[in-house]
């Protein structure tokens, strides 16, 4: 494949770079449902909320992250997933993302913090099992 037919991706997590390379896809969950960018993909910009980001490599690798709400940028063959919060799913514990998935549905609350607290775990969750 070109180089020019590829994409430059970044993952930016608030206090980190957790990912950066070039990619044939991406695949991520925005406001607006899930959204796949292919190399010349028209300029985007869009809300990123509680998922999983798919980054398919140029070495046909996948590498699966879980990230918060955040933003997504595409332009130019560049893409750049900013969040709060993002880890890629070899980073994550397993048992300890279950526990936590258990801890904040059994909680009961339905606050907006709350929510957002099972949104994080399932996503935390959903992220490991899908690059297993």
């Amino acid at each position: 494949m070109a180089t020019d037919k590829l994409l430059q991706v970044e993952l930016v997590a608030a206090d980190r770079l957790v990912w950066s390379g070039q990619a044939t896809m991406v695949i991520a969950r925005t406001t607006e449902g899930d959204v796949g960018i292919l190399p010349d993909h028209s300029p985007l910009l869009s809300m990123v909320i509680e998922g999983v980001v798919d980054v398919q490599t140029a070495e046909g690798e996948t590498w699966v992250a879980a990230v918060d709400a955040g933003f997504l940028s595409v332009a130019d063959n560049r893409v750049s997933i900013l969040s709060e919060r993002a880890e890629m799913s070899h980073e994550i514990d397993l048992e300890k993302a279950r526990q936590d998935l258990e801890r904040a549905k059994a909680s009961g609350e339905q606050d907006d913090a709350a929510q957002e607290a099972v949104r994080r775990a399932e996503a935390r969750v959903r992220a490991v099992e899908r690059a297993s």
